[in-house]
């Protein structure tokens, strides 16, 4: 609607996408284009469209990805953490014992480790990614990605989450974590 785009639309998410994919790959046979958007960043990082891309491939059709906003690779670049080597692991279950069970098994790695967060959920997860990875690991929480009122915080895992569980925080966020110590990239 931002954009007055009239073409039919579909909506696809999480509750439908697996059974609209036969329609949409029937549409595809007879020679339809059809493109996969979202609004809210690149479409299957944490968004719907997985199951239809791999529909798609399956079925021996063309998928031709047109870049665009991405949160993901936005943070990367602005956070000043290394880039040569990242590891994108998504959104982390929201309960906390459940949280820090997750990141019990990435506190060794040597890459930088990204997430997305929720943002009444990000003083809460820097808290528990201080308890499993060290209250001094530097990380970068990065806001609004790609929008109007982005902006990035820098420092480490207990000064950002002292900071981010006093504040109201709006947008969704993305999380970067220094690798660990001592681990070696290879």
């Amino acid at each position: 609607e931002a954009y007055d785009i009239r073409s039919p639309r579909t909506a696809l998410h999480e509750h439908n996408e697996r059974a609209r994919i036969e329609g949409i790959v029937a549409r595809l046979r007879e020679g339809q284009a059809i493109a996969l958007i979202s609004d809210a960043g690149t479409p299957l990082l944490s968004d719907p469209g997985f199951p239809l891309v791999r529909a798609v491939r399956e079925a021996g059709l063309d998928v031709f990805p047109v870049p665009g906003p991405s949160a993901l690779l936005a943070a990367l670049t602005g956070a000043g953490l290394p880039t040569d080597a990242f590891a994108f692991f998504g959104f982390l279950p929201p309960k906390t014992g459940q949280r820090r069970n997750v990141l019990s098994t990435l506190a060794s790695r040597a890459e930088t480790l990204v997430f997305y967060e929720s943002p009444r959920r990000i003083g809460d997860a820097l808290a528990d990614m201080a308890a499993m990875f060290g209250a001094e690991r530097q990380a970068v929480v990065a806001l609004e990605l790609t929008k109007k009122f982005e902006r990035f915080a820098s420092g480490t895992l207990a000064t950002l989450g002292a900071e981010f569980s006093a504040e109201e925080t709006r947008g969704e966020a993305v999380i970067l974590v220094s690798g660990g110590a001592g681990a070696a990239v290879g």
